[in-house]
C-alpha cells in the first residue's frame, strides 16, 4: 500500500477531483455562496470570511499531511462544484474517513456526489489498500444519512454531543462505514446508479 499517491487527480464522466491548491479558491468561493449547502457542516464556507477560513484550513491540513483535500470540477466544463476530503489518515490500520464534502445546490442530484463517492472509494480500496473507509454527519442531517445509506454504507452507532457547530450548537454524529469486502457491491451499486444518469 502506498500512501504517497493519495492526492492525485481522479477522473470520471461527471465530475474530476483534483488536489485542492489555489488555483481554486475563486471558482470555489462561487460554489460555496449558498448558505443552505453549509446547513449542516460544523462551519459556514458562505460568507468571505467563512470561505476564507475554511479554505485555509483545507490547506493547512494538506500542508500538514493530516487530511487530502480535494476540489469536485464539473467535467464539462471544469468549473469547481465543491469540495471532499479524505480525513482520519489511518495508513498503519489501513483506514480513513471521507469528509468535509459539499457540493454546490445546483448539481444536487445530478449525479456529482455519487460518482465523487465511486472514484473516492475506488481510491481507497484499489489503490490505497484500506480495510475501511468511515463517514459520520449530523445526526440531524438527513439528505446526507439517506446518501450514506444509499452506497450503502453500514450505520454504526450515533456520538451524542460528539461536535460543537455551527453558533456552538451540540452536534450528534452518526457513523457509516464501508469495509472492503462491502466494496464490492457498493460500488456495483454506485455504477447503476450513475448509469441512469447517462
Amino acid at each position: 500500500m502506498s500512501w504517497e499517491d493519495a492526492a492525485r487527480r481522479l477522473e470520471g464522466r461527471i465530475v474530476v477531483l483534483e488536489p485542492l491548491a489555489p488555483a481554486h479558491e475563486q471558482g470555489l468561493r462561487a460554489a460555496a455562496a449558498d448558505p443552505e449547502v453549509w446547513r449542516w457542516m460544523i462551519s459556514d464556507a458562505s460568507t468571505d470570511d467563512g470561505f476564507a477560513a475554511w479554505f485555509d484550513a483545507a490547506l493547512a491540513g494538506r500542508r500538514a499531511g493530516i487530511e487530502v483535500p480535494f476540489a469536485v470540477l464539473e467535467r464539462a466544463s471544469g468549473e469547481p462544484l465543491g469540495s471532499t476530503r479524505f480525513l482520519t489518515l489511518r495508513p498503519e490500520h489501513r483506514g480513513l474517513e471521507i469528509g468535509h464534502t459539499w457540493i454546490a445546490s445546483r448539481a444536487w442530484g445530478s449525479g456529482a456526489n455519487v460518482e465523487a463517492k465511486l472514484l473516492l472509494l475506488g481510491h481507497a480500496f484499489d489503490r490505497l489498500g484500506c480495510i475501511r473507509v468511515e463517514f459520520k454527519t449530523d445526526a440531524l442531517n438527513e439528505r446526507s444519512r439517506a446518501a450514506l445509506e444509499a452506497l450503502p454504507a453500514r450505520f454504526e452507532g450515533i456520538f451524542q454531543s460528539h461536535m460543537l457547530a455551527q453558533e456552538g450548537r451540540r452536534r450528534d454524529s452518526a457513523y457509516y462505514a464501508v469495509l472492503d469486502a462491502d466494496w464490492p457491491d457498493v460500488k456495483a451499486n454506485l455504477l447503476r446508479r450513475l448509469s441512469a444518469k447517462s
